[in-house]
């Protein structure tokens, strides 16, 4: 097992553990534009939105990095497990990974800036309203 996979493994047991995160996780639902296709077989269009759903904690930005300009008092701070967020959509393989983009819309939110950690194991979402 890789350092991906293990870090991956522990942050999932602590987001399960009552006594861990359990309590602070929430199911994430995000969602962004893209463009229609049409299926000429059938005469039908579809898509237009790409829509991901996964488990994540959310928070705040501490007071040190809160510049009021590219962090502001009211964004807020999303670790999302990258090994659990998936496209939901119909058609398409029910385990295709996702990746948060700027632009989408996570919790009513708009995605300012999305990062990984090292190991790949977790994206970091800045979502303001």
């Amino acid at each position: 097992m890789g350092m991906r996979e293990e870090l991956q493994a522990e942050l999932a047991q602590a987001f399960d553990d009552p006594d861990g995160l359990a309590d602070a996780v929430k199911h994430v639902e995000g969602s962004r534009k893209s463009s229609p296709v049409y299926d000429p077989s059938t005469g039908t269009t579809t898509g237009g939105t790409i829509t991901y759903t996964g488990r994540g904690v959310f928070g705040s930005y501490l007071a040190k990095e809160i510049d009021g300009s590219l962090i502001q008092t009211t964004d807020e701070k999303l670790l999302i497990l990258q090994n659990e967020l998936f496209i939901s959509a119909a058609g398409l393989p029910t385990a295709t990974p996702a990746e948060p983009k700027i632009g989408d819309t996570i919790a009513s939110k708009r995605v300012l800036d999305v990062s990984q950690d090292p190991a790949g194991a977790t994206w970091t979402v800045q979502l303001r309203k």
